[in-house]
């Protein structure tokens, strides 16, 4: 039997059912190298991914790049002005054709010239023209699906994927009033390499239990868990919801605990009063405010490791405050030092769940995030492994009678 089988996906039910009654994910499934292997396939390979902002590839010629769970990604915007995105792996000898971001006719592999258009196109290939039957057709970069959701480009490795925003109707509808597509907010500096697993960045960013424990202090207490509150997400949702009452308007995470920044425009008061965590698994994380909204790219690249992208987002025109600079300054250092108490205790949280000792454990209601996190997870992993069974089997069987 393989490692992972039908009776190990079942016992996943317990961490789906109500917060009170459910129980947290083993252990392994946050630290074991095959079960990051069949996440690459159950989740990664086939849900939508994001890997930046539409700003970040706003003209002709700009490109970018990244990689999610071992797969190197190029987004481009040609020349017809549409967002291209597709494997940046040269299909002659896998060399990277792309690196960083900037803008570029198109992408010329280092190696052996190689040439591919900003769509991905090859339309070049040196001293080729010996060799049998070959095609420049059937040598471009594989593509992707590029969907745009508030000013995020998500990509999906199967072309025909079904669209992502309808499943997002819940989310949107919360958030509309920061008017995303039109915030402003500079390109995130380099993405750190951080030593746990991407459920447990995902589980900390929304979760509302430890906000009151861990980050207890002048620049958090604005912020109480016992205001958390969890709306359900509809069935088959591809995000989910948290909203944190504030004990005051447009309290922010700064030393005076009020917007220092304009506060978005389309926000009611009720907005004003709380703020606002929105995930769309498995790669998207934001934390949204009264005058700021911070995003979290996360992109695992093992069992225990990711890398993320942090970026933040402003009202329109924020940016032109002859202050804003030292506005903004004063706003990342508070919230600098709430992600380091954040990513200690994530690094420690690693180390525990490889620990013999280490349990699956019980929730409070003010984790209730963490069971709508379960049940997307435990949804994919379950459809994708009984979907494998069958192969699983036969392969197995015909395995038995050959020895």
């Amino acid at each position: 039997m393989p490692k992972y089988d039908a009776e190990f996906f079942k016992s996943l039910d317990s961490s789906i059912l109500d917060v009170l009654d459910g129980e947290t994910l083993p252990p392994e499934c946050y630290t074991d190298p095959d079960f990051y292997e069949f996440e690459k396939e159950s989740l990664f390979s086939k849900e939508w991914l994001c890997v930046g902002r539409e700003s970040w590839v706003g003209e002709a010629g700009d490109y970018f790049t990244t990689q999610i769970a071992d797969e190197p990604i190029v987004v481009a915007r040609a020349r017809d002005g549409n967002l291209y995105a597709m494997s940046s792996v040269c299909q002659h000898r896998a060399m990277l054709v792309a690196e960083g971001h900037g803008n570029t006719r198109g992408f010329v592999c280092p190696y052996h010239h190689w040439t591919y258009s900003l769509k991905g196109d090859l339309v070049g290939a040196p001293a080729m023209n010996k060799t049998c039957n070959f095609d420049k057709k059937e040598h471009s970069l594989p593509k992707f699906k590029v969907e745009v959701w508030l000013g995020f480009i998500f990509v999906h490795f199967d072309i025909n994927a079904e669209p992502l925003a309808p499943r997002l109707e819940q989310v949107t509808n919360a958030i509309a009033g920061y008017d995303l597509e039109n915030a402003e907010g500079p390109r995130p500096g380099d993405a750190p390499h951080l030593q746990w697993n991407w459920k447990v960045m995902f589980e900390n960013n929304n979760d509302g239990y430890h906000a009151s424990r861990l980050h207890q202090g002048p620049l958090h207490d604005f912020v109480p868990s016992e205001q958390a509150s969890f709306p359900k997400a509809p069935k088959g949702a591809a995000g989910y919801l948290r909203f944190n009452g504030t004990t005051h308007a447009d309290a922010s995470f700064n030393p005076t605990q009020k917007a220092v920044l304009p506060v978005f425009a389309g926000l009611n008061e009720e907005q004003r009063n709380r703020m606002t965590f929105a995930n769309i698994p498995p790669t998207l994380s934001l934390v949204l405010t009264a005058d700021m909204v911070i995003y979290m790219i996360l992109r695992p690249t093992g069992a225990g490791s990711l890398e993320m992208d942090t970026g933040v987002l402003v009202a329109p025109g924020a940016m032109e405050d002859a202050a804003f600079e030292p506005k903004m300054e004063m706003i990342m250092n508070s919230t600098h030092h709430i992600i380091a108490q954040d990513w200690h205790v994530d690094e420690l949280v690693q180390i525990g769940l490889r620990s013999r000792f280490a349990k699956r454990g019980r929730y409070s209601w003010q984790e209730s995030a963490q069971q709508q996190f379960n049940e997307w997870l435990v949804d994919r992993y379950k459809s994708h492994f009984f979907e494998q069974a069958p192969r699983i089997f036969e392969s197995e069987v015909n395995s038995e009678m050959v020895d």
